[in-house]
C-alpha cells in the first residue's frame, strides 16, 4: 500500500499509519464542531437513502436498475448509484441494517478519507518525497476547503471518485517507472470511473495524460532536455515530429515506451468503465442533461486569483454561487503552509531535476485552467467542482519539493520571504472579503507563528518533527473552520434515525404522489415533529421504505417533469394539482390513473384550501390524525389500484390481463378482434422492447411519457411481453469484458518482462537489485 522512499520500510509504514491516524483525528475534530457535518445536503437527501433502497433490492435478489413507480427518479442505471462499483455495492448491502444514518455516512466517509490520505501519501512517495512530507500532504488534502465543505460533507460520489483517483495516480507513476505492474492502475482507474459520477472519470483521464507526458519528459532528461527551456522540444520530439533524424531511435530509446504502456492500460480501464456511462449517453435525449452545449456563465467559475488564495484558513473567496458573490465557506483553502513553504525550497537543486515531477505541474496547471471555465461543457458544469484537483496538484507538488529539497538553512532570509508571502495572502484574502478583517489578521498571525515553529523544529529536530507539527495543525484548523460557519447553509436537517422516521410517519401503503414545495418549509419545521413527520423530499421516502413518485434526481425525465411540473427534489409548482387530475386526450384517463397512483398527498402550505373543496371523482379526503397541520390526503374510493392488474394502466379495444410482473418486465395476455392499444404505467425511458408471441412489435410513447403497445387485429390469447434493459447494456458488457482482457494482456506482458529481466541478469546483479532500486528511488 505504501511505497519505498529514502527511509526504510519501517519508517514508510510508520508514517503511513500516522497519515491514517491524522485523518481520523481530524474527523473527530470536525464532528466536535458539527456532529452532522458529514451528513449534509446531498448525502442526507440523495445518497444515504439510495444506499438503503439499493441494499434492500440487492438483498431481495432484485437488480436495482429500474424502479417504475419512482418514475422520474427511477432509472438508477443513469443515476449516481455506482451499480458496477463493487465497494459501493458492499456499502449498499450493509445500509439497511443500520438505523442511524449520520453514524453510517460518517463511518463510510472516514474510511474513504483514509483511502484518500494514503493515496496522496503514495503519490508523494512515488515522486521521491521523504515519508514525513508525504504524510503531511496526505493528512492535509482531506481537510482542504472544497473537499471538506462540499465533497466530503455532501457530494459523496465526487469524494469517493477522488479517493480512487489518487491511488490510480500513484500506481501510474510506479508502473511507468518500472516499480509496479499495470493491474493496480487498471483497478483504481476503474473504481474512479465506475462511481457513476462523470467528473472523477474525466479528471482521471486528465491525470493520466499529465502523467504520461510528464514521464516522457522525465525519461528524456538525459537526451539534452535538462532545462525547462527545452520542454517544448521534448514534447514535440515525444510525438515523433522530427523527420530529419536519419536513424530514428526506438520507442523505448525515445522514452515513450512506459507512457504508451500506461496509456494502453488506461484505455482498457476506460473501456471497462464505459459500461457505467453508456445507459446515460443513450438516455440523454429524454433527460434534463440532453443538450451537449458549452457555455461560459459565471456561476461557480473561479477566477485564478481566488483559486490561488489558498493559504489562509479564514479565506472566503469571491465568485458567484448560491449565496451571492462573497462565499460563506472557505471553498478555496488548501493548506496554511502551501504558499509560505515556497520560501524554504532549494530551487537551484529543484531546477536540476524538474523533469521528474513535471507531470504534477502539468496536472495542476490543467486544473487551474479548468476552474476558471467554461461554466458548462456538456454534462460538466460548475468548474469550482475541480478545486479538489487543483488542491491535489499543488499540495503534492509543494510537498514533493519539500520532501526532496527542503532547506531551513539561512532561515532569517528565507523567513523574511515567507513573511512577505503571508502578507500577500492577507492582502488577497482581505480584497475578496473585506468585512472579516479581524478574522483574517488572526489567521495571518497564526500562519506566521506556525511557520516559525515549523522552521525552528526543522533546524533543531529535523524534518520529522516539523512535519509532525504540520500534521497536528490540520486538526484545530479544521475544527475552527467548521465551527465558524455554523449553522451550515447546506443542511436539509433530515432525520437521522430510520426507526424514529418510520414510527412518526403515516402508514402510506402502495404508490403515493406528493404535491409539495420544499421551499415552503419553515426553518423551525425541519424535524420529525414538524414537516418531516408528514412530507418527503429528495430520497427521504427510501429511508422510510415507502413508494413515492420521484425522488432526488439530477437526470430527470424532461417530459415527465414538464407534464406535472416536478423538479429534481420532488417539489412541484401550484398548478401540479390541476395537471395530475387532468384527462390525457388519447386515453380519456387522468394522469394519476395512468400512473396507477393510490394516494395524493397535498402540502397545506402549497394548497391552503386542500380538504375544504370536493374531492375529484373517484377520490375521497382521508384524515390522518396528527398530520393535519402539514398535509391533506386524497385516496381512491375503491381502494388501491397499483396491484390490481400489473402495470396495465389502460386497455383500449383490447382485453389485457397481467400474467407476470417485475421491475423490468411486464407479461400480459391480450385479446383484440379489431386491434387496440395497451398503455403501461411505465415511463418511456430508452431501452424498452415489446414482443407479441415472441415476435418484435413496435411500441410508442403516449404524451411523451407512458409506454404503449398497439395490438394487431385478430389477436387471441397473445403473449405480450414488454421488457426494459439499460440501453447499451450488451455493448457495455462487451466493453467491460474487453477491458478486463486487455488489462490481463498487459499484466502478462509485464510479468513476462520481469521474468526475462531476472533470467538474463547475472547472479551478482540479482543480489544487488533491491539496493539499486532503492538508490534509484533516492
Amino acid at each position: 500500500m505504501v511505497e519505498s522512499s529514502t527511509l526504510d520500510k519501517k519508517d514508510v509504514y510508520r508514517w503511513g499509519v500516522f497519515t491514517a491516524v491524522g485523518v481520523a483525528v481530524g474527523y473527530v475534530a470536525v464532528l466536535l464542531a458539527n456532529v452532522r457535518h458529514f451528513y449534509t445536503d446531498d448525502t442526507e437527501s440523495q445518497y444515504a437513502p439510495l444506499w438503503v433502497m439499493l441494499g434492500r433490492y440487492l438483498r431481495e435478489g432484485r437488480i436495482p436498475a429500474l424502479a417504475p413507480e419512482h418514475w422520474m427518479a427511477g432509472n438508477y442505471a443513469i443515476e449516481e448509484a455506482g451499480l458496477l462499483n463493487p465497494p459501493q455495492l458492499l456499502i449498499d448491502l450493509i445500509a439497511p441494517s443500520v438505523d442511524n444514518l449520520v453514524v453510517y455516512a460518517t463511518v463510510v466517509k472516514l474510511l474513504f478519507a483514509i483511502v484518500l490520505g494514503l493515496g496522496v501519501f503514495r503519490i508523494c512517495l512515488a515522486y521521491g518525497a521523504k515519508a514525513p512530507w508525504a504524510a503531511a500532504a496526505g493528512v492535509a488534502l482531506p481537510f482542504s476547503g472544497w473537499l471538506l465543505f462540499f465533497d466530503e460533507a455532501s457530494w459523496y460520489t465526487a469524494f469517493t471518485g477522488t479517493a480512487w483517483l489518487v491511488h490510480a495516480w500513484a500506481s501510474a507513476v510506479r508502473y511507468a517507472r518500472g516499480r509496479s505492474g499495470p493491474l493496480p492502475v487498471f483497478v483504481f482507474l476503474y473504481l474512479a470511473i465506475s462511481v457513476q459520477y462523470v467528473f472523477p472519470a474525466v479528471e482521471a483521464g486528465l491525470m493520466i495524460g499529465a502523467v504520461a507526458v510528464g514521464e516522457v519528459i522525465y525519461r528524456r532528461r538525459g537526451m539534452g532536455f535538462g532545462s525547462p527551456r527545452a520542454l517544448g522540444g521534448a514534447m514535440v520530439s515525444a510525438f515523433g515530429f522530427l523527420p530529419w533524424v536519419k536513424r530514428r531511435p526506438t520507442v523505448e530509446q525515445q522514452g515513450w515506451g512506459p507512457s504508451l504502456r500506461l496509456l494502453g492500460v488506461a484505455a482498457f480501464a476506460a473501456l471497462a468503465g464505459a459500461a457505467t456511462y453508456l445507459p446515460s449517453a443513450f438516455s440523454a435525449k429524454v433527460t434534463w442533461r440532453g443538450t451537449a452545449q458549452i457555455n461560459n456563465d459565471q456561476f461557480l467559475t473561479v477566477p485564478w486569483s481566488e483559486s490561488l488564495n489558498a493559504g489562509l484558513p479564514s479565506t472566503m473567496p469571491a465568485f458567484s454561487s448560491w449565496w451571492g458573490y462573497v462565499q460563506p465557506l472557505p471553498m478555496v483553502y488548501i493548506a496554511w503552509f502551501l504558499i509560505p513553504a515556497l520560501a524554504f525550497i532549494d530551487w537551484r537543486r529543484a531546477k536540476e531535476n524538474w523533469q521528474e515531477f513535471s507531470g504534477i505541474a502539468l496536472f495542476a496547471v490543467a486544473a487551474l485552467m479548468w476552474t476558471a471555465g467554461p461554466g458548462t461543457i456538456g454534462p460538466l458544469r460548475w468548474p469550482a467542482r475541480v478545486l479538489p484537483m487543483l488542491a491535489l496538484g499543488l499540495l503534492v507538488l509543494v510537498c514533493v519539493l519539500l520532501g526532496r529539497y527542503a532547506d531551513f538553512a539561512n532561515w532569517r532570509r528565507r523567513g523574511v520571504a515567507g513573511g512577505v508571502l503571508v502578507a500577500l495572502l492577507l492582502i488577497r484574502t482581505y480584497s475578496a472579503d473585506p468585512h472579516r478583517l479581524p478574522w483574517h489578521l488572526v489567521a495571518a498571525a497564526a500562519v506566521a507563528l506556525l511557520g516559525a515553529l515549523v522552521v525552528w523544529l526543522g533546524n533543531v529536530k529535523g524534518a520529522a518533527a516539523a512535519c509532525a507539527v504540520l500534521i497536528a495543525s490540520v486538526v484545530p484548523i479544521a475544527f475552527v473552520q467548521v465551527f465558524a460557519v455554523q449553522p451550515t447553509p447546506m443542511s436539509w436537517n433530515l432525520p437521522e434515525s430510520r426507526a424514529a422516521m418510520k414510527a412518526k410517519f403515516p402508514e402510506f401503503a402502495g404508490t403515493t404522489l406528493q404535491l409539495a414545495d420544499r421551499a415552503l418549509i419553515q426553518p423551525g419545521e425541519k424535524n420529525l415533529d414538524g414537516a418531516y413527520g408528514s412530507l418527503v423530499f429528495g430520497n427521504y421516502a427510501k429511508d422510510l421504505e415507502k413508494t413515492y413518485v420521484s425522488g432526488y434526481t439530477p437526470n430527470g425525465h424532461y417530459w415527465f417533469g414538464e407534464m406535472i411540473c416536478m423538479r429534481w427534489d420532488t417539489s412541484v409548482c401550484p398548478d401540479a394539482y390541476r395537471r395530475v387530475f387532468a384527462t390525457e386526450p388519447s386515453t380519456g384517463r387522468t394522469l394519476v390513473d395512468l400512473m396507477q397512483v393510490d394516494r395524493v398527498v397535498l402540502q397545506r402550505a402549497l394548497y391552503p384550501d386542500a380538504g375544504n373543496q370536493p374531492a375529484p371523482t373517484g377520490w375521497k379526503w382521508v384524515d390522518y390524525p396528527g398530520h393535519e397541520k402539514f398535509i391533506a390526503v386524497l385516496e381512491r374510493e375503491d381502494g388501491p389500484i397499483s396491484t390490481r392488474n400489473g402495470r396495465v394502466a389502460d386497455a383500449h379495444d383490447v382485453t389485457a390481463t397481467s400474467v407476470a410482473e417485475s421491475d423490468m418486465t411486464s407479461r400480459v395476455r391480450v385479446n383484440s378482434e379489431d386491434g387496440g392499444r395497451v398503455v403501461f404505467a411505465r415511463l418511456g425511458w430508452p431501452g424498452y422492447r415489446a414482443t407479441l408471441d415472441g415476435r418484435d412489435i413496435p411500441f410508442k410513447v403516449v404524451a411523451k411519457t407512458f409506454v404503449a403497445v398497439d395490438i394487431p387485429a385478430g389477436t387471441r390469447n397473445g403473449d405480450l411481453e414488454l421488457t426494459w434493459r439499460p440501453p447499451g447494456w450488451k455493448l457495455g458488457g462487451l466493453a467491460l469484458l474487453l477491458g478486463i482482457l486487455g488489462a490481463g494482456v498487459f499484466q502478462w506482458w509485464y510479468v513476462r518482462g520481469r521474468r526475462d529481466e531476472l533470467t538474463d541478469a547475472p547472479a551478482a546483479e540479482q543480489v544487488d537489485a533491491a539496493p539499486d532500486l532503492a538508490d534509484a528511488i533516492r
